[in-house]
């Protein structure tokens, strides 16, 4: 089962709203819908989303202006914004991607073309979130069953040790504390103590024994882990 994105859309007209919204969940995304920036600051707070989609002109403000604030915003900083807007002037998409914007695109649009550029985003930005079978040292790591498999040896994986191998895999040789992972792979609006990194990073040890990589998986003293892609 894949992992949803959830997509924040910040949108005041319902006709277009509904037309992404049934576009996004058919594409396989979760969505939530907001009418202006005060519910979409509220939303922000309390859970991030995986990407949001951002107009320019709405009720209580400019889209663009809250796009500076995100990325001031050490929390908010990294994550994917595509603006979705009528304003189709070329110095109007200079500023919004000049402003912070991973990706611009103009009504009327194409749904298919949306869901396209909304992939290459998370592709670059978030990585983890792209349904996809990563292939490293001979294994294989499927977003459709969550196994990871290597020469007939298949290992189903729970959801969390399955999100968590997938991230490292995706962002190889960075080094994450156990509170970043908290954030990334359990979601910043989780409460839960530090410790639990450390538990499943030893379950996902153990599963990784199988296939005599579990070395990759390195802890960084006083720091917290990464993957190592170096054989």
């Amino acid at each position: 089962m894949n992992i949803q994105p959830v997509i924040l859309v910040v949108e005041d007209e319902e006709d277009i709203a509904e037309l992404l919204r049934f576009g996004l969940m058919r594409a396989g995304f979760a969505v939530t819908w907001v009418k202006n920036l005060a519910d979409a600051r509220s939303s922000v707070k309390k859970v991030l989303p995986d990407l949001i989609m951002l107009d320019w002109m709405l009720p209580d403000g400019q889209g663009i202006e809250w796009l500076h604030q995100l990325r001031g915003d050490e929390r908010t900083r990294p994550l994917p914004i595509i603006m979705l807007t009528a304003r189709a002037q070329e110095s109007d998409k200079l500023k919004g991607l000049e402003g912070g914007a991973d990706d611009y695109m103009t009504k009327p649009f194409s749904p298919k073309e949306l869901v396209a550029r909304i992939n290459n985003v998370l592709r670059r930005s978030a990585p983890q979130h792209v349904a996809q079978v990563v292939e490293f040292f001979g294994c294989a790591l499927n977003d459709d069953d969550h196994t990871l498999s290597q020469a007939g040896v298949v290992e189903t994986l729970g959801n969390t040790e399955f999100k968590l191998l997938k991230f490292l895999l995706t962002h190889q040789n960075k080094t994450f504390s156990r509170t970043q992972l908290l954030d990334l792979v359990w979601g910043d609006h989780v409460y839960i103590e530090e410790r639990t990194v450390d538990v499943h990073v030893l379950r996902l040890r153990k599963i990784l024994q199988r296939f005599a990589i579990e070395a990759h998986l390195e802890t960084i003293r006083g720091v917290g882990y990464r993957w190592r892609s170096a054989a």
